[in-house]
């Protein structure tokens, strides 16, 4: 058995559902404490904790002079790729970056006729920490993590970026990932992962500066130094298992909707394929091409796991229903492979990204359609948004009254403060408009 069929009308089928719309879930205690610590080391001893944990964990030798990647680095890593990689990084990171200038935000400020001025300053924050996951020790460069957390926080005006990823046993970081960072304009590269990469960027060491806000993909122990650092520093999100629900009808095509299933399970054992199909045709097709398509992938046995330990198939009764409960799983990628998706875009309210129609893979989104691929997971799509310019943004409030314009107001603002107990609150404007 590959994967999971189930009625939705079925008492199973209505347990299904109640786990996915409750399946939100913080590293396990174990992780948390070993977190705790990791974090407290980097904080008090800087350079030599993140080493120390680097050698252990990466690379043997590495030594503080190595510690941050050197313009040789960078001009070998010129040398090393190839034009056809070049072409293609240019080409993604233009596609990207044209999408994400239309949502810089603009400052803004409004007046009354008695001289007051109220408005919003916006301003990009003074450094961003970018961390890269290593890719199975460099062997498989996360390019795109690269351009999609470097790229929204220079057209938000970010004058620091710093990149973190582990290195290879050998010290090395891979040349792909390199000419990624220098294409948006990253000079500033240190080689350290996990947790210690985490604490580095928000407490700062003798050779990292600590920055305002920390973005980025990673495993357990990342995602829990990123929950226990935030409030200090800003972060992206926490993010879980990499997620794709497809809603489908008569129209869709079995072998696309199998495809883009396990284009999600491969990533992760716990990543999580959904189906929400009006038709039970579609659901027994789509089962045997995830048989059929499985043997021809290089991760078969992960996506194996998380198809047959996560991956569901549920048939619905009609699109009202599977658009309904889409919107209660507020999935992080949401696939509308039927007849007239256009027509159900207005109905949906909860996604990390939808993508429309059968020609409109989730690796499209993944790499060169333009939208970020940070997006939220394991429910957070209800109260969360995509990573994007504004998550390196800040907003001041302006206020600037004329003396008519406090007269005005005079007696309204002492009448609230005298009834909050707060007396010196009225006294300032009562100092002002003997």
């Amino acid at each position: 058995m590959t994967i999971r069929i189930e009625n939705y009308a079925t008492d199973q089928g209505k347990k299904s559902m109640d786990s996915l719309r409750d399946r939100f879930a913080l590293a396990d205690s174990n992780c948390a404490q070993t977190v705790t610590d990791i974090l407290d080391q980097v904080r008090n001893r800087g350079d030599e904790a993140v080493l120390e944990y680097t050698r252990r964990f990466d690379a043997p030798e590495l030594s503080l002079k190595a510690f941050k990647v050197s313009k040789e680095e960078f001009s070998k890593a010129a040398e090393a790729v190839d034009n056809d990689f070049m072409t293609t990084l240019s080409f993604a990171a233009e596609r990207i970056r044209l999408f994400h200038e239309r949502e810089m935000e603009d400052s803004w400020m409004m007046t009354r006729d008695d001289g007051t001025i109220t408005g919003r300053l916006v301003r990009p924050v003074d450094s961003a920490g970018l961390y890269v996951p290593g890719g199975q020790g460099g062997s498989t460069p996360l390019v795109s993590s690269v351009l999609m957390n470097a790229i929204p926080a220079g057209i938000a005006g970010v004058q620091q970026r710093i990149m973190m990823t582990p290195p290879n046993k050998d010290g090395k970081i891979a040349p792909a990932l390199l000419m990624a960072a220098k294409e948006v304009g990253i000079t500033e590269v240190y080689k350290a992962g996990s947790a210690w990469a985490i604490a580095a960027l928000a407490f700062g060491t003798e050779s990292v500066p600590a920055v305002d806000v920390i973005v980025g993909p990673g495993n357990q122990f990342v995602t829990e130094a990123k929950r226990q650092v935030m409030g200090k520093v800003r972060i992206d999100m926490i993010a879980g298992p990499s997620e794709v629900l497809i809603v489908a009808d008569h129209a869709a095509n079995p072998a696309y909707i199998a495809a883009d299933m396990l284009a999600q399970a491969e990533h992760d054992p716990m990543a999580l394929a959904l189906l929400l199909t009006t038709e039970m045709r579609i659901a027994e097709a789509v089962k045997a091409e995830l048989e059929k398509q499985l043997p021809e992938l290089v991760r078969e046995d992960i996506a194996r796991t998380s198809l047959e330990q996560r991956g569901l198939i549920l048939v619905v009764e009609n699109l009202e229903q599977g658009v309904q409960l889409a919107n209660e799983i507020a999935i992080e990628h949401l696939e509308l492979q039927v007849e007239e998706p256009w027509q159900w875009l207005p109905k949906i309210k909860h996604a990390g990204a939808i993508f429309l129609g059968p020609h409109t893979p989730e690796a499209a989104g993944d790499y060169v359609a333009g939208p970020n691929h940070v997006l939220p997971t394991m429910g957070t799509a209800r109260i969360s948004s995509a990573l994007g310019v504004e998550t390196f943004l800040k907003k001041s409030s302006i206020i600037s009254y004329s003396r008519q314009a406090l007269l005005n107001d005079a007696d309204h603002i002492q009448r609230l403060a005298n009834l909050e107990g707060l007396s010196a609150h009225a006294n300032s404007v009562a100092v002002r408009v003997k």
